[in-house]
């Protein structure tokens, strides 16, 4: 089939019914219910972009194999080109969503890719498993599947391993095998926008260690398979809210959920890894699923940051508090920042180099720095942009009032902005403002920049030790060598 249109997304997401737990009740029809309504035709636009004649030609291309037009998050990357396709592609989605919607189809696509890519990996430990992520990609490419994922263990008592919890599929695991396949149990954590996808892939972290076999797996299921109940987090609007008071989060909500699997039967066809701590723990590292969905995710964290700065730079002009020296300072600082991750990723894309198995990586440095600076660099921008639009953020009338003949002359003569900004304009940029900086919605979406690829203090220190333990640090020791006409022994 290849490509699908928006419609063939709903259609699919009407023939189907998971069990999805929203406020307390069972949702009878994901597609009816208000809440997910505008994710969901969100959504259905980016399927639809790629058969738009506009831009087609960058989001897809003609997969060699099936002579299908196919997205080009399932390209093999093999050049600098292929880089380039996709960044190119990335951002065209995530300008679509304004990189606020952190899971859009193309992420888990990269990730998927990766794992066929280097399916070799997979057939060291097991021919099957390798057999089963190619074939698993072609279904996920030729019928342009929505995907999401659950890799993080619930946070029960994390002083204790899997094994060591007071029930022993609180996290999830293998009950026993079966000749239809593996039953398994337990909990994982956070599928965003699974009750509106098509099917769910599992993996984890490294971590594992001996003993902890039962939860060292990889498999894939549709959202609706037997046993799996989905439990979402307290939306964060109802699906009413208007896009003139809530012009983001009116429409790019991504609900995140638990999963939890009861006794779920996976098919032999549908396991990638399991009972190996070992290839568990090498998955990231040897796959490229660390680097290649951290492309997408830095191409839409860029366009991210950039929103958010765009919209503080709006809020001070619109008031004209851009005059003065301090706010100039920080707003100067917030175009940087964005410059820095614009260098960082076209660093890492220029920086390519070819594994030999024949697939072209990404300069990890750049990407991983890209990571280390988001969770920094876009609080500080909601953190500036609070500060300038200060208590005005909190004093915007509704649409309502807006609206209302007997309120409009007041609010016109009393929310205007500077000399050329009137009341209409002004407010409906501190509506903006106040989606980002101050509303739930804001705030989940800051906590996804910190958060989405796991703790930013633990990473930073993985990253030091890293580079401690790799770095000769030759600098130093050269200059430590020429004192008092010296020589210093050398690092090893």
């Amino acid at each position: 089939m290849g490509i699908r249109t928006g419609q063939q997304y709903i259609d699919a997401l009407k023939s189907r019914k998971p069990e999805v737990w929203l406020n307390g009740k069972l949702v009878e029809s994901v597609y009816d219910e208000p809440y997910f309504h505008q994710p969901i035709q969100e959504i259905a636009k980016l399927f639809d972009l790629q058969s738009d004649p506009n831009y087609q030609d960058e989001l897809t291309h003609i997969c060699k194999e099936t002579g299908e037009r196919v997205a080009n998050s399932f390209l093999f990357a093999k050049s600098y080109e292929d880089i380039m396709k996709r960044s190119r592609a990335f951002e065209i989605v995530a300008r679509q969503t304004f990189g606020l919607m952190g899971r859009t189809p193309d992420f888990l696509n990269t990730v998927v890719t990766s794992l066929a890519q280097n399916s070799w990996f997979l057939a060291k430990y097991n021919q099957d498993w390798a057999k089963n992520i190619e074939n698993y990609y072609r279904h996920l490419r030729d019928n342009d599947i929505f995907l999401t994922h659950a890799i993080v263990n619930p946070q029960n008592d994390r002083s204790k391993t899997s094994q060591e919890q007071a029930d022993q599929f609180t996290h999830l695991g293998v009950v026993e095998e079966t000749t239809q396949g593996i039953i398994v149990r337990g909990a994982k954590m956070l599928a965003t926008l699974a009750a509106i996808t098509d099917e769910v892939i599992i993996y984890s972290f490294p971590g594992f260690a001996p003993g902890d076999e039962r939860y060292a797996l990889a498999f894939a299921v549709p959202v609706d398979v037997e046993g799996l109940k989905i439990i979402c987090r307290e939306p964060l609007q109802d699906g009413t809210r208007s896009t003139f008071d809530h012009p983001l989060a009116s429409r790019y909500e991504e609900m995140d959920a638990l999963l939890i699997f009861e006794d779920v039967l996976v098919p032999w066809d549908k396991v990638f890894l399991y009972n190996n701590v070992e290839a568990a723990n090498l998955l990231y590292p040897m796959t490229g699923i660390a680097e290649q969905p951290a492309h997408q995710s830095g191409v839409r964290g860029y366009v991210k940051l950039a929103f958010a700065v765009e919209v503080a730079c709006k809020v001070a002009d619109s008031i004209g508090v851009d005059q003065f020296l301090n706010v100039q300072r920080d707003l100067g600082e917030l175009v940087q920042s964005v410059e820095v991750i614009r260098a960082l990723l076209r660093t890492a894309e220029h920086e390519f180099t070819i594994t030999p198995q024949g697939e072209a990586r990404l300069n990890p440095e750049a990407l991983e720095t890209i990571r280390g600076m988001m969770p920094e660099m876009y609080p500080r921008a909601i953190e500036v942009m609070q500060t300038i639009g200060a208590g005005g953020l909190l004093m915007m009338p509704t649409e309502a009032d807006f609206d209302n003949p007997e309120l409009r002359p007041s609010i016109d003569s009393h929310y205007g902005g500077r000399a050329g900004v009137d009341a209409e304009e002004r407010i409906k940029i501190f509506k903006l403002a106040w989606d980002l900086c101050g509303e739930a919605f804001g705030m989940r979406a800051l906590q996804y920049e910190r958060y989405y690829t796991g703790d930013p203090i633990r990473k930073r220190a993985i990253y030091y030790t890293k580079f401690k333990n790799q770095h000769k640090f030759e600098l130093v020791e050269s200059i430590l060598s020429k004192e008092n006409g010296k020589a210093v022994k050398q690092s090893t």
